[in-house]
């Protein structure tokens, strides 16, 4: 698999730097984490050993130590320059963030140059004892979906395929065959996430209704959803608590989310209904069973399709810069997206090229905020242009 992001040059300049912290390399699956790190490896002057706990017989505490200690030989090779220890799917692991921090304290003390770069899904990393044991330890490398530019440059893709197929590139050789295409979304990537990333490692007293609660942000992506409404609309759903606990580790897993209202009361804001958004519209696509060209003649899900690619893109880019990525809305007049860093906030609406319109949500928002404003598509900027750069660079 091509493998060009941009991040690479992030990865390989984090592992050149003198050892100061464990690099914590986080994202959904399929996104190319363990690629980019062999890739690294490969540019970098560090005898290196990597070691992966996906495992179905499962892995444990002897195996982490004994693969640690695989590390230290290497490091002692390496000389003065060290080595590189990675370890792939370490939340499989019952309790081994603890054994990490001893292990790492150990090496601290003892002057072992050994880098030490960990694998797996933030989320559950930091569930799992990442953000506790290992407090000011460790330093996180968001690794999310692939972007239009990358999978232009990867794949040749152009803007409808992108927003149609979304950005795994693993699939990438299938789209000719587009129900073998949604077989592998549906069953290598969207179920292998919910069963062996979730499942396993959460507990979870209501599976069937979890994967009914991904099947609902999906279908629905895009769109404002009450909780109230959704245990309308699904099976033994339970109290609106345990929805909003579902999205949530959805979310972790870089499946769908729920975005909240932006308000300049946090609790209001807390308390309002989810945006349902999926994080990659091949999620959206390949549950439809229609191909490329029956979802281009759809205008519909057309829209909605472009909507998610925008939210999910805004999504994705944002996080490493810290940005959140909201909705806002008055009675009938809606913002599609709203960003916020800090003091800057941007409102973001998405329309077609068939709508010409003027947007008075996006007016009103502008009005009431004073927060600068952007329309996306139609008379505004070109989708494909809007995709091409991150987030940050669209705040003021």
């Amino acid at each position: 698999m091509t493998y060009s992001r941009p991040m690479l040059s992030v990865v390989v300049r984090r592992l050149k730097e003198p050892r100061r912290f464990i690099q914590v390399l986080a994202g959904p699956r399929q996104v190319g984490k363990t690629t980019l790190i062999r890739q690294a490896m490969d540019v970098v002057d560090l005898s290196a050993h990597y070691a992966s706990a996906d495992d179905p017989a499962g892995r444990d505490l002897a195996w982490l130590r004994s693969q640690w200690e695989i590390g230290r030989l290497t490091a002692r090779d390496g000389g003065r320059k060290g080595g590189l220890l990675v370890l792939d799917e370490i939340q499989k692991i019952p309790e081994w963030a603890s054994l990490t921090k001893l292990l790492w304290d150990e090496d601290s003390g003892s002057n072992v140059p050994l880098r030490v770069v960990i694998l797996g899904s933030a989320p559950l990393l930091i569930q799992r004892g990442l953000g506790e044991a290992l407090t000011g330890r460790f330093e996180l490398i968001r690794v999310p979906h692939w972007s239009l530019p990358e999978m232009r440059e990867a794949f040749g893709w152009d803007l409808d395929r992108y927003v149609f197929f979304g950005g795994y590139p693993g699939g990438a050789a299938l789209v000719k065959d587009p129900r073998r295409w949604a077989r592998y979304v549906m069953d290598s990537l969207v179920e292998t996430t919910i069963s062996r990333d979730i499942l396993l490692l959460t507990r979870v007293d209501k599976p069937a209704l979890l994967r009914q609660m991904f099947r609902l942000a999906c279908e629905y992506s895009g769109q404002i959803l009450s909780y109230q409404k959704m245990v309308g609309q699904l099976q033994d759903a339970g109290n609106t608590t345990t929805l909003a606990h579902y999205l949530e580790l959805l979310g972790g897993a870089g499946l769908v989310t729920g975005l909240q209202k932006f308000s300049s009361g946090t609790v209001r804001m807390r308390g309002s209904s989810p945006k349902l958004l999926a994080l990659n519209t091949a999620l959206v696509s390949a549950p439809t069973g229609l191909t490329f060209r029956e979802a281009r003649r759809d205008t519909a899900l057309w829209g909605r399709l472009v909507e998610t690619a925008v939210g999910a893109h805004l999504v994705n880019t944002g996080a490493e810069d810290g940005i959140a990525v909201m909705y806002w809305r008055d009675r009938d007049r809606e913002v599609d997206w709203v960003l916020e860093r800090g003091p800057k906030v941007m409102g973001i609406e998405v329309t077609s090229s068939r709508r010409k319109g003027s947007v008075p949500g996006l007016r009103l928002f502008q009005e009431r905020s004073g927060a600068s404003t952007l329309l996306v598509g139609g008379q505004g900027i070109p989708v494909e242009d809007f995709l091409a750069r991150p987030a940050v660079e669209w705040l003021p």
